[in-house]
């Protein structure tokens, strides 16, 4: 009997574990990398026996396959990926290959802001509540290694839409939508109503048993799905009062249905900002979907401490507050930093742009920035936008030198803010990289 062949593009966490379910499943599996394979990658592919090539796409190897699984960070204009779809052999996400191989319930989470938050959030309730549960997509461990390795009963999965892009079958028992703002505009042609449909393939397979649960305060969110032909059941979350869906009020979440009402106080939440009383909505909607009780629902947010780098408090120096929000990389993220400050900022800012429409950022900036810190290689359209209101516009290329900067212009009960609107490819390795250099410069001031 001749094996199916999948070739895999990308040798990174996807790549890796999509890799090891297909030889646990019977694939003649090949994985090829127009990058440098990592020696401990190569060492694991050589173990279970996995044919790979780097620094090249061998065109007439990958035209064998059978189906192809595109790791998300690789773009669909890509050369290779055009050869691929020229010859109708289908591509797929690892989140569609790894939801083939497996009867867990899915929990599926995305939007522009929020759903790391909101994803750990809900992985936290079930666990807690004694649910045999896994964490994965862009948190966690490969979604296909922990299939391969130790399948689950529950999978809570944070999506990108890059992930969505390739899904054909892929179908959670309940999609949660937190929001979408201009982001990855880029990678669609600049075309929000583009982007904006790719989130919305996450409730594309659904059906009247299941559910999406979306932030109905997102206007063109709300709009979007009204035009979309969605079937499963449509669960809002949003400051607005609800007759059903989920709200808050009174420092209480409140979630009510046809049958029930159900109330958390969250007067002890730890996090701050509209923002996260948004995730903890969507959470809190989730849980009552899978009849989770109140205590524990409420338990596990009050003890929810938050992600690193998204609003996180690194140090007080010379009453000086210095906040690492290094995973804001769109204008909405910065916006929520910007709008959870309580005086007045020096703000750091900047790295590839995807897109974004910095106006929206006016009337903030205008309130509460003192100074601004650009910390990018290409800084012209920041320096555009907001030289007519902020009169000290600082740039550099050194984490460094950014937060020795804005502490000599910070005064007591000021705040020092890393949130850059931005991707962090031109200076850093990555998001977490741009947030430890940030902290790492706190703390060696």
């Amino acid at each position: 009997m001749i094996k199916e062949k999948i070739v895999v593009l990308g040798s990174g966490e996807s790549g890796i574990g999509t890799s090891l379910l297909a030889v646990k499943k019977g694939y003649n599996v090949y994985v090829s990398d127009s990058g440098i394979i990592k020696n401990e990658v190569k060492m694991i592919f050589e173990k279970y026996n996995i044919d790979w090539e780097e620094n090249y796409h061998n065109k007439e190897k990958i035209l064998e396959a059978d189906i192809v699984m595109k790791s998300p960070g690789i773009a669909e204009d890509e050369e290779i990926v055009q050869i691929v779809r020229k010859k109708n052999i289908p591509i797929v996400s690892e989140i569609e290959f790894a939801s083939r191989n497996t009867s867990a319930k899915l929990i599926g989470v995305t939007g522009s802001n929020g759903k790391t938050t909101t994803t750990l959030m809900i992985y936290e309730i079930l666990k807690n509540f004694g649910y045999n549960v896994g964490l994965a997509g862009n948190i966690g461990k490969s979604f296909a290694k922990q299939v391969a390795e130790r399948d689950y009963d529950y999978y809570v999965l944070e999506i990108s839409s890059f992930q969505l892009d390739n899904i054909n079958s892929f179908c959670p028992e309940i999609s949660v939508i937190t929001n979408v703002s201009i982001d990855h505009l880029d990678r669609y042609n600049y075309s929000f109503k583009t982007y904006l449909e790719s989130k919305l393939k996450i409730a594309l397979n659904q059906s009247k048993k299941h559910f999406l649960v979306f932030n109905s305060d997102d206007n063109e969110l709300k709009k979007a799905i009204k035009k979309t032909n969605i079937k499963s059941e449509l669960i809002e979350f949003g400051f607005k009062p609800k007759k059903k869906g989920t709200f808050f009020k009174d420092k209480n979440i409140i979630t009510k249905d046809k049958n029930s009402t159900m109330m958390v106080n969250l007067n002890e939440f730890q996090l701050k900002g509209r923002h996260n009383l948004l995730n903890a909505m969507a959470a809190v909607s989730v849980g009552k979907l899978l009849s989770i009780n109140n205590l524990a629902i409420r338990d596990s947010l009050l003890n929810f401490k938050g992600i690193e780098h998204r609003l996180e408090h690194v140090l007080k120096i010379q009453n000086i507050t210095y906040i690492n929000d290094s995973k804001a990389t769109n204008i909405n993220a910065t916006y929520f930093a910007l709008d959870s400050i309580s005086s007045q900022t020096v703000w750091i800012v900047g790295g590839i742009d995807k897109g974004n429409d910095y106006t929206e950022l006016l009337p903030l900036v205008r309130e509460k920035v003192k100074a601004i810190i650009c910390l990018g290689l290409n800084n012209e359209k920041i320096i555009n936008i907001f030289s007519p209101i902020i009169e000290t516009i600082i740039e550099t290329k050194s984490m460094q030198k950014a937060v020795y900067l804005a502490q000599k212009i910070a005064k007591k009960k000021e705040f020092v803010l890393l949130s850059p609107a931005c991707a962090s490819f031109d200076l850093f390795k990555d998001y977490k990289d741009r947030g430890n250099q940030f902290k790492s410069a706190v703390r060696n001031l």
